[in-house]
C-alpha cells in the first residue's frame, strides 16, 4: 500500500519511461534485468523513472507504445531488438514513430566494420542491419560488441543484452541533464498495515515533499511493513525517519 498523501519528490526533475521490447521477454523465457538497473541509475542521477512497458515485437504495437511514451515524458529509454534477425524490428519502429527515413548509415557501418575486420569475420547483409540508423538519430556507443544504439528525439535506444544495455545507459547519462538526486531510507515494522496505516498517512500528511511508501511482507507467520521514505532534501528525510522511529519504537533499519 502506498501512503494515500503520495509527494511530488522531486517535480522539477526529469521524467523517464522504459519500453521493454521482445516476445521472449513476454514469453517469460527470457527474465527482465535492465528494469532494475535503469531504475537505479535514474535515481542516482535525479530523473524520475515514471513508467515501464513490455510490448511484443510487433512493430505497430512498438510504434503506438513509443510516440505515446515520447510525448509523455522527458526521455524514453527502450531495450531489444536491434540486432540482425528478422525479428529485430525496434530501429524500423522508431524511425516510424518520428517520421524519419532509416538506412545503412555511413558512421555507424564505420563501426562495424572494423569491430567485423579486427575479428577476420564477413560483413553480412545480416550483420550490416546493425548498421540501420534513423535520419536524424544520435548514435550510442557500443564498448562491449561494437553495433551502437541511438538517440532519436527524446527515446534512447538500447540492445537487451545486459552489459550492452548497461554500457549504453551509461553513454546517454553523460550527456543528458540529471535532476536532484533522491534519496531514501527504510524501517521495518513488524505489524499489519492496517494498525500503522493511520498514523502514517498523518505522517504523509505532515511531509508532501517527501514520498512515504508502505510495503507489506509475511516472514514465517510474521506480518509487518517495510516504510520508505524518498525524497531529494536529506535533512526532510531523516526528519520524517526520526517521527517514524516515534510512532513505531520497535522498529528496525
Amino acid at each position: 500500500m502506498e501512503a494515500d498523501v503520495k509527494a511530488a519528490t522531486g517535480m522539477a526533475n526529469p521524467t523517464a519511461a522504459m519500453l521493454v521490447i521482445g516476445d521472449e521477454i513476454l514469453s517469460g523465457r527470457t527474465r527482465d534485468t535492465n528494469l532494475h538497473h535503469l531504475a537505479g541509475v535514474l535515481a542516482t542521477h535525479g530523473i524520475d523513472l515514471r513508467e515501464a512497458r513490455v510490448v511484443a515485437d510487433d512493430r505497430t504495437a512498438i510504434v503506438a507504445a513509443v510516440r505515446a511514451l515520447s510525448a509523455t515524458y522527458t526521455h524514453v529509454f527502450t531495450s531489444g531488438g536491434i540486432g540482425p534477425t528478422h525479428d529485430d524490428i525496434t530501429a524500423d519502429a522508431i524511425a516510424e514513430a518520428f517520421g524519419a527515413a532509416i538506412d545503412i548509415r555511413d558512421d555507424a557501418k564505420a563501426i562495424l566494420m572494423d569491430f567485423i575486420t579486427a575479428r577476420g569475420v564477413e560483413a553480412t547483409p545480416e550483420r550490416m542491419r546493425m548498421a540501420r540508423i534513423p535520419e536524424g538519430a544520435v548514435l550510442i556507443e557500443n564498448p562491449v560488441s561494437a553495433a551502437p544504439g541511438f538517440s532519436l528525439g527524446n527515446v534512447h535506444v538500447c540492445a537487451g543484452v545486459p552489459k550492452i544495455f548497461e554500457a549504453m545507459v551509461a553513454g546517454v547519462m553523460a550527456r543528458i541533464e540529471h535532476g536532484q538526486p533522491v534519496m531514501s531510507q527504510s524501517l521495518r515494522v513488524e505489524r499489519p498495515e492496517g494498525e500503522i496505516a493511520g498514523p502514517l498517512g498523518a505522517l504523509a500528511e505532515r511531509y508532501p515533499a517527501l514520498s512515504i511508501g508502505s510495503y507489506p511482507f509475511s516472514e514465517g507467520g510474521v506480518f509487518g511493513a517495510n516504510i520508505v521514505v524518498r525524497g531529494v532534501e536529506g535533512a526532510m528525510v531523516s526528519a520524517a525517519m526520526v517521527e517514524l522511529g516515534r510512532l513505531f519504537p520497535e522498529a528496525t533499519r
